[in-house]
């Protein structure tokens, strides 16, 4: 337990990240299923859980930054046998009834074919976005739908992480087709689900069959992942709308979910929402690399990883809570974990951007 430990009054982010990335793989991997454990201590999770595959697709995306950030090989490695262990657990396929669950592979597949050259990543990507176009139907004039099931209920989780991919898939290879999907998907997802008197996102419409959008859910994750498509179509098209819209959206955010005297990020509870945290912070650091101006994003992350680093972790068991101001009780959640990783690892980034 000493070599877990012997890190944590380390004052640079970049090595607190490094901690914490060893952190995630002494806790929740199995080396019999090749991916990571949804729980730790796993002895306590439920016998009837259900496979929360965008999960393990998030544990590739933060392998990536950490292989980013090192360039370390044995990054590249952990993030090929995953992906692979990934693929064979979900049945030899990536593709899956959930859209939103192909597109967190699809764009973390992307990304590790981006920093490493591998073509497998490559082939999967676009094996997983032929089938994810087939989420477009004419339900409410056009948009995703969150699952092959339920063609008629669509939302921002389900659309703006297909425009980011999209986005990308334009910027690598540039088929046009790709950009006119990413357009597309941001269109319909900003005329439905965003609010055009603040800019702040809602999560989805028509959930329950009664074609009402649910706006009293208010998720800091669709806040991230519309104002990360916006930055995505700002950086491919270098239209100034997009760059105005991720701005509009984050301010509209940081009003409405961040505390007010603090800056905190609120507990949105485990499970799924476990992550939510995390991945407006990862769009968060694109908003900053991309558009430097917006300062107070920068220090609304150092703020929330500094409070995390001082109070929302158990170093001596590399674990943190829901609640970044708070230590967390066990068991933990990998929804949980990959969020205070993903805030960590953006730490890292703009403190070495701006020092």
């Amino acid at each position: 337990m000493s070599d877990l430990i012997q890190t944590v009054d380390m004052d640079s982010w970049k090595e607190r990240a490094e901690w914490y990335q060893q952190q995630l793989l002494h806790n929740y991997y199995n080396a019999e299923t090749g991916i990571m454990n949804q729980w730790y201590p796993q002895e306590n999770s439920p016998a009837d859980e259900n496979f929360y595959y965008w999960w393990q697709a998030h544990v590739i995306d933060v392998l990536v930054d950490g292989l980013e950030r090192t360039g370390s090989q044995g990054y590249a490695d952990r993030i090929r046998e995953l992906s692979r262990s990934l693929r064979a657990y979900n049945g030899g396929t990536y593709s899956h009834n959930y859209y939103d669950d192909m597109e967190w592979a699809a764009l973390a597949l992307l990304r590790a074919y981006k920093v490493t050259g591998e073509e497998e990543y490559k082939l999967a990507v676009l094996e997983l976005w032929e089938d994810i176009k087939t989420a477009w139907n004419d339900h409410f004039g056009g948009g995703m739908a969150w699952k092959k099931d339920q063609r008629d209920y669509k939302n921002t989780p389900a659309n703006a992480p297909a425009a980011i991919l999209a986005a990308r898939l334009y910027g690598l290879f540039q088929d046009e087709k790709d950009l006119n999907w990413a357009e597309r998907i941001y269109e319909w997802n900003k005329a439905h689900l965003v609010d055009p008197a603040t800019g702040f996102v809602w999560d989805g419409i028509n959930r329950q069959g009664d074609g009402e959008i649910d706006y009293d859910w208010e998720f800091t994750y669709c806040q991230g992942v519309f104002l990360g498509a916006a930055l995505e179509l700002y950086l491919n098209t270098g239209n100034s709308k997009y760059a105005a819209d991720a701005r509009r959206t984050s301010e509209a955010c940081i009003g409405r979910l961040c505390d007010a005297d603090t800056r905190m990020l609120p507990d949105e509870g485990i499970d799924d929402t476990g992550l939510f945290k995390g991945i407006l912070i990862r769009y968060w650091v694109q908003l900053y690399r991309q558009i430097p101006e917006q300062e107070q994003v920068r220090e609304i992350i150092l703020r929330n990883a500094g409070r995390l680093w001082e109070s929302g972790l158990n170093k001596q068991l590399g674990l943190c809570s829901p609640s970044w101001e708070k230590a967390p009780e066990l068991p933990v959640q990998l929804s949980v974990q990959l969020s205070g990783l993903m805030l960590l690892e953006a730490a890292a980034v703009v403190q070495e951007k701006c020092g």
